[in-house]
């Protein structure tokens, strides 16, 4: 099973404290983890997937400790869709998935017939495969989105962080990738989503975890954690309690 775990983190940048003695605990499903700007959901993320080091606390890749483990079998296990669609080079959009497969790819070695396979897969996933073979420059919003997922996907990591997977993207393809998000964990991956859209999201999750000032304010099922209560005090905003839970229901069509 994997399962992806942290405790007592602390991250500052500057002058301010962004996580404090904030755990967590993901396993295989979905977790939506949410709250205000700035509540520390980003930095969050990249402390699990080992980009940023807290100033205290550990996090815990299954029985090991995530520092002790080699970059590359840190890739393997563990997957971030960053916030940043941005490439500084002129990759391609294939040549930018198959950055996923270096990971698996022994160092002096071209990729082989098994990871151009699992490229075009990725590709497939997310609707990309029309443009593909365009620089990542000239590609929209919405279809770099697509892109920087479709790489997470090719590195077949077990656990996958996504940082805003809907940003950018229409409701068709928001829709499409939650789909492909939701289907992974029913197989047994464990998949974290950051997102401010709580009605898109929320329906696709099995527990929410909600980020307030600094802290975990709760992590509880959705029907719960999304109470009126709850949604008031963490974003000061009023809300009904809902018949049905969501205004309404989409899904692929």
């Amino acid at each position: 099973m994997s399962v992806l775990s942290a405790v007592n983190l602390t991250v500052s940048l500057g002058s301010r404290r962004v996580l404090d003695r904030v755990g967590i605990h993901l396993e295989p499903g979905v977790m939506l983890v949410a709250g205000r700007n700035g509540a520390g959901k980003t930095t969050l993320f990249t402390v699990l997937a080992g980009v940023r080091r807290p100033d205290s606390g550990e996090v815990w890749l299954e029985e090991r400790r995530l520092p002790a483990i080699p970059p590359r079998q840190r890739g393997q296990r563990v997957t971030l869709i960053p916030q940043d669609t941005d490439s500084p080079f002129e990759f391609t959009g294939r040549e930018l998935v198959m950055m996923g497969r270096y990971p698996h790819v022994p160092r002096w070695r071209e990729p082989a017939k098994d990871d151009h396979a699992l490229v075009e897969e990725a590709l497939r996933l997310v609707d990309g495969t029309a443009f593909a073979d365009r620089p990542v420059s000239t590609l929209s919003g919405g279809e770099r989105r697509r892109i920087v997922i479709a790489r997470a996907l090719a590195t077949r990591a077990p656990i996958i962080l996504a940082d805003e997977p809907t940003a950018n993207l229409d409701l068709e393809h928001a829709l499409a990738i939650l789909s492909v998000l939701r289907r992974l964990a029913d197989q047994g991956h464990t998949v974290a989503i950051a997102s401010h859209d709580l009605n898109l999201c929320a329906p696709w999750a099995d527990r929410v975890m909600l980020l307030h000032e600094s802290r975990v304010y709760c992590d509880d099922l959705p029907e719960q954690a999304l109470s009126a209560g709850r949604v008031r005090e963490v974003f000061g905003v009023r809300s009904d309690d809902p018949s049905g839970f969501f205004p309404r229901s989409f899904g692929p069509g």
